[in-house]
């Protein structure tokens, strides 16, 4: 890769401002002065510094983390604080994307990576990656009730139309909270299915996607990770 091309992805300026940044000797490699823009450059094997800042690099990130209450699943929102501004060094350079979202009010596992095929993979309907969220209702949980959950339930999509939706398992854990696993995640899901038994979601937490399950990190906090922690 070029390396003005490089440093230009990693947000260190337009193109034009990473070669006039390089011209001027403010970038080594490898322990050694570059001033040639156009030199190709491996940054998954190069020590690359500009200024005192070592360029983090690889191919694919991703970070597993623990999405807070009030932060919008998003890169950038003009009302909320958006899951990519906890994001700091050495990482914040990198454009992520979001492998499902959980609502403003949710809370818990999200992942985030700079592969859209991951994303993909993660997300496809027809990949069946299971989802388990702990949640908690606004009322005493009825078991019977909660196993209606198993079979179809008619319930509304994004698009205000209906779909047939079940879970792959539920089971109460406490008088007013529940785990429920599904492979598919539509608009608002796990809170219409509960909403067509009768119970409001007072609090959504998703706790693990395929594989992974939410590691033991604050709200707000991540960790990197490899696809094959999750796929």
């Amino acid at each position: 890769m070029r390396l003005d091309r490089l440093l230009s992805n990693l947000k260190f300026g337009s193109r034009q401002e990473v070669v006039e940044l390089i011209k001027k000797g403010f970038v080594s490699i490898n322990d050694k002065v570059i001033t040639n823009h156009s030199l190709k450059v491996d940054p998954n094997k190069d020590i690359i510094m500009v200024g005192d800042e070592k360029i983090y690099y690889k191919d694919e990130i991703i970070l597993a983390m623990y999405k807070p209450v009030g932060y919008l699943s998003a890169n950038i929102d003009s009302m909320h604080e958006v899951v990519v501004d906890l994001i700091g060094p050495p990482y914040h350079r990198h454009d992520f994307k979001i492998a499902g979202r959980l609502d403003l009010d949710a809370e818990g596992l999200l992942i985030l990576t700079t592969s859209g095929s991951t994303v993909h993979q993660i997300t496809n309907p027809n990949k069946k990656v299971i989802k388990r969220y702990l949640i908690t209702t606004d009322d005493i949980i009825d078991e019977m009730l909660l196993k209606r959950l198993l079979e179809p339930i008619r319930i509304l999509d994004g698009n205000n139309e209906y779909y047939l939706a079940k879970a792959l398992s539920v089971n109460k854990v406490s008088s007013n909270e529940a785990l429920i696993e599904i492979d598919t995640g539509k608009y608002h899901q796990v809170k219409r299915m509960f909403k067509a038994i009768g119970y409001e979601v007072i609090n959504l937490k998703r706790i693990k996607i395929g594989n992974y399950n939410l590691p033991d990190i604050k709200p707000g906090e991540y960790v990197e990770i490899k696809k094959e922690d999750i796929l």
